[in-house]
């Protein structure tokens, strides 16, 4: 995959990018990443990418020759059409499915813009996608796209080593995910349920699926579609019910 990213202080990404889950992909060749200052793309004798607003009002915006200019440059030599990424509280909420959607194509380009918005030319002629990671207002778009640029190149093929690490996160199936315990088994008088020290991998894969469905039901009841599960299922939500009344 090749990841680019606009923004006016590239410098943001160094640390991010340099160490851990993604420096591994980088350097298993799963992902190349570049960084880019899209006033380096201003035609303006100032450098500026940023202008007041028609009509009038608080703040600046972003104008759209410098997005434009370099968006062109960085699709004109791939192969296939980037998903254009405009990070903006007005996006779509950003969600698993999504970064699973992401993690198929080959090119992302990410816009992290600041001020006060951008020419709303750059949303209808450049953006493919704006997405949102919650509902509050950020300074700027560079700590959002590291949220998502993390999300999805951890799902790439290689990257996590064992490939089914992330196949049972949290929201991955649909659920939260199960309780987990290590070593040592008992730790000042808690001990670690008894069933996943019993070898007995069929009752263990029915306790985390039962532990998986009572977290979701306890923390998130939003992502329960009762209609869509098992009777198993169904009989243990009434037992979670009987429980917490």
């Amino acid at each position: 995959m090749r990841i680019n990213i606009l923004s006016l202080f590239p410098e943001m990404f160094t640390g991010v990018l340099q160490h851990s889950i993604m420096k591994n992909a980088q350097d298993r060749g799963a992902v190349e990443f570049s960084v880019v200052n899209f006033r380096d793309y201003s035609t303006n004798k100032h450098n500026n990418v940023d202008d007041y607003p028609y009509g009038g009002g608080a703040g600046m915006v972003l104008t759209p020759q410098p997005i434009f200019d370099a968006v062109d440059d960085l699709s004109k030599d791939s192969t296939v059409k980037p998903r254009v990424i405009l990070m903006c509280p007005q996006g779509v909420r950003y969600n698993q499915k999504k970064a699973e959607e992401l993690a198929n194509e080959e090119h992302l380009i990410f816009i992290c813009g600041h001020y006060e918005g951008y020419d709303e030319r750059i949303r209808e002629h450049v953006v493919t996608d704006e997405i949102s990671i919650g509902d509050y207002v950020l300074t700027g778009g560079e700590l959002a796209s590291m949220v998502i640029v993390d999300s999805v190149v951890r799902l790439l093929p290689g990257v996590l080593g064992n490939e089914t690490s992330h196949k049972k996160d949290s929201f991955s199936t649909g659920y939260l995910e199960h309780p987990q315990y290590t070593r040592p088994s008992e730790f000042r008088g808690l001990k670690v349920p008894d069933v996943l020290l019993s070898g007995n991998h069929k009752l263990i894969d029915e306790w985390r699926e039962k532990e998986s469905l009572r977290r979701t039901f306890l923390r998130r009841p939003d992502l329960l579609v009762e209609e869509q599960l098992s009777d198993v299922k169904k009989k243990w939500l009434e037992e979670f019910r009987k429980e917490r009344d």
